[in-house]
């Protein structure tokens, strides 16, 4: 008697969810019989069937060609953004920091979570943005890939760490409007961000003590934090590039 895979077997072979091999199956996609209320796969049967659609003749010891897929280098193309925000806000909430999710030029992805007062004032302003995008820009162009805090344009500190997406660097998750020891500024330091960010002085001055003011435990723990934030947003691109693969693999089959 002929071997016989179950749905299972295929599952695995083709690297699609049960349901699809049923379909298949009952569409006559697939070398199969129905034993009863189950499906089996005659196991040559599916082989041969396996290695001609793969594009290998049958016995062939070539190794199966991948499957053509489509290259997609920018981050927020990888994202499901709506499930990244609602993660990237709720660990804003728990750490007490703005957060906001960039690519790997310091551009923002995500709607920054949580900022402070005095960053929202200063958003308001086109320029003044363009000014926190090259200040994240030049917190991708530093060398230790150890998240540690820098002071930013906006006299705040800073952090980041790097998502990484196989064996790219794609992005980085940044929290940030926390105060420095020295905070607040004086009245000069003032007017030079202003002049930075090409804003007066008095639209921000209202503005600073709308800040973040962390204890050392509290800024020892943004620090830990945000690698982990940040190997959850490369494991949900993992995810997601898997899914497309194997969507592909299913429209390629169904169409053959």
């Amino acid at each position: 008697m002929a071997e016989m895979l179950t749905a299972k077997d295929v599952q695995g072979m083709l690297q699609v969810d049960r349901s699809t091999v049923y379909r298949m199956a009952e569409a006559g996609q697939l070398p199969a019989i129905k034993v009863g209320k189950q499906w089996r796969f005659p196991s040559q049967q599916f082989d041969d069937w396996f290695q001609a659609k793969m594009g290998a003749g049958v016995g062939s010891t070539a190794v199966t060609p991948p499957l053509p897929t489509t290259k997609v280098d920018e981050l927020n193309q990888l994202l499901p953004m709506q499930c990244v925000q609602l993660i990237q806000n709720a660990f804003a909430d728990l750490l007490g920091i703005m957060i906001i999710v960039t690519d790997i030029d310091g551009s923002p992805i995500t709607e920054a979570s949580n900022p402070c007062g005095l960053f929202t004032a200063i958003s308001e302003q086109p320029n003044a943005v363009q000014r926190c995008i090259q200040s994240w820009h030049d917190l991708a162009a530093a060398i230790d890939l150890t998240p540690q805090f820098s002071v930013s344009h906006l006299g705040l500190l800073c952090a980041r760490s790097m998502i990484r997406v196989d064996t790219e660097l794609k992005g980085m998750v940044i929290a940030g409007c926390i105060a420095p020891s020295t905070w607040p500024p004086s009245a000069a330091e003032v007017e030079q961000m202003a002049q930075a960010f090409g804003v007066e002085a008095s639209r921000m001055t209202p503005h600073l003590q709308a800040v973040y003011d962390l204890n050392p435990d509290q800024k020892a723990n943004v620090l830990a934090f945000l690698p982990r934030i940040a190997n959850i947003i490369a494991h949900i691109v993992d995810e997601r590039k898997s899914l497309v693969e194997r969507l592909q693999t299913i429209a390629q089959l169904t169409q053959l």
